[in-house]
């Protein structure tokens, strides 16, 4: 029976498909991050589930699609709703498998003290509860004043506004630590960072070296990391027993600050590739072929499922699951393939494309908080056309049926508010009465906000 791996998964925030060199980035250096790709195998189509934070988050930690989960949009601090009580994740199954876990950085699951991690399987947090940028706008949905970052360890608020300059170092201490106190495992480690979700907060070394400002330091930061992770894992002679996963909540924004989706269309809250076609690579030396590109689809949610697998156990089997154990694409087994024959797209409770195979068929397109979407007929061969430039909608009369017939057992599934359909599987979301903020606005320790005070808020937050 294979020993049970240490597993560490890395999850970058708005970071974009053509952010990292091996992604096929001219401007930002990602030398740690390339070798990792060059050490394991390199996904380059891999989905996940939202293209805005909170339900990208709640979904790769339960393994189900957002609409499943309740969790569709953007929490804000205050939030009455967050993931409910009796979801479980996948922090939840390895540690009934013995596994010690953390999550170190950005949760955005719920603020309140039933949504937070130490209530959904994780033994220890520290980091902030959502976006780095949470608060900036006083007319923002569930926000009626600006509200301060609060660090937290555990179920505590230590800090107020930390320094977040120096925060990502800070995680990666937190990191260094908990490896070398469970070296002799199993763990489960989950960074979440704050980059590159805007506004950027870069130290001024990774600054001084960058060939594409603010943004390019950041993700130099994000690289470095990496190389420190990996050089402690073979310090604690580590490096053969453990799974390390790299990967992004959702696309770039892609407006202006440094990001790329190239070669995709679309950006962060879209469901164009550019959304939700992020960068994942998986490296587990020995077990994980090494120098590998996958094509096959996978997604986020394939994780709670895979992982139990590796734990020695199976997802929870008294609800529904909606990812793939994916382990035989991981291991480069001979015939494996995607077990995914329809890949939904949601943009909150809208749905707004289906793909079956190559074929990928776009009903609407709208914005995040409550925009009205906006119905267009286009089908793509992302196969051929990865970019989405070329409309087939006219072309294949037949394939639009088919792909239509998938996305009613979608509606019928999970709902869809612009038919105006319910679904029959939506479980009940986490919802408290009274809520209030972790940290309150104080006069005399205003949030620093001016550069983004005129800032559209819905493309602030998530």
């Amino acid at each position: 029976m294979m020993k049970k791996p240490n597993i560490i998964l890395i999850n970058c925030d708005d970071l974009g498909y053509g952010d990292l060199a091996c992604y096929g980035s001219t401007v930002n250096k990602t030398p740690y991050l390339d070798k990792m790709a060059a050490e394991g195998t390199r996904f380059t189509d891999y989905h996940v589930m939202s293209s805005v934070c909170s339900a990208s988050r709640a979904a790769l930690m339960t393994g189900c699609y957002p609409q499943r989960v309740g969790i569709t949009g953007v929490l804000f601090p205050g939030d009455p709703i967050g993931l409910g009580r009796d979801e479980l994740t996948v922090a939840d199954v390895l540690k009934g498998q013995g596994y010690r876990t953390k999550i170190v950085g950005k949760w955005h699951c719920g603020d309140q003290p039933e949504f937070l991690p130490t209530k959904h399987g994780f033994d220890e947090y520290y980091g902030l509860p959502y976006s780095n940028d949470m608060g900036i706008q006083g007319n923002a949905p569930g926000i009626s004043k600006r509200v301060p970052l609060p660090l937290m360890r555990n179920s505590d608020v230590i800090q107020q506004q930390p320094d977040q300059r120096g925060l990502t170092e800070r995680y990666t201490e937190e990191c260094v630590r908990f490896i070398r106190d469970n070296k002799e495992g199993p763990f489960f480690l989950y960074l979440a960072h704050m980059y590159v979700h805007v506004p950027l907060f870069v130290p001024q070394r990774f600054m001084s070296q960058s060939g594409n400002g603010g943004y390019g330091g950041a993700v130099e930061c994000i690289d470095w990391v990496a190389g420190v992770l990996f050089d402690e894992l073979k310090r604690q002679g580590l490096d053969e027993d453990t799974l390390v996963v790299f990967t992004s909540d959702n696309g770039s924004r892609a407006r202006g600050e440094g990001g790329s989706n190239a070669p995709l269309r679309g950006s962060k809250f879209t469901t164009w590739e550019g959304g939700q076609r992020v960068a994942c690579i998986v490296r587990w030396t020995g077990k994980v072929p090494a120098g590998r590109v996958c094509d096959d689809l996978v997604a986020s949610i394939d994780f709670m499922p895979t992982f139990a697998r590796l734990a020695g156990t199976v997802a929870p089997p008294d609800r529904a699951i909606d990812g793939k154990d994916i382990s035989p694409l991981l291991f480069g087994e001979a015939g494996a393939e995607s077990a995914h024959e329809t890949f939904w797209y949601y943009l909150q409770d809208r749905l707004e494309a289906v793909r079956k195979g190559k074929w990928k068929l776009h009903f609407a397109k709208g914005r995040v908080f409550g925009n009205p979407a906006e119905t267009i007929n286009a089908l793509y061969d992302l196969e051929t056309d990865i970019g989405e430039e070329h409309n087939l909608f006219d072309a294949h009369p037949d394939i639009v049926e088919a792909l239509s017939a998938e996305a009613e057992v979608a509606r019928q599934t999970f709902g869809d508010s612009i038919t105006g359909v319910d679904g029959n599987a939506r479980r009940a979301v986490g919802r408290v009465e009274n809520p209030v903020p972790l940290a309150m606005y104080n006069e005399n320790h205003p949030y620093i906000v001016a550069a983004y005070d005129n800032a559209d808020t819905d493309v602030m937050c998530g």
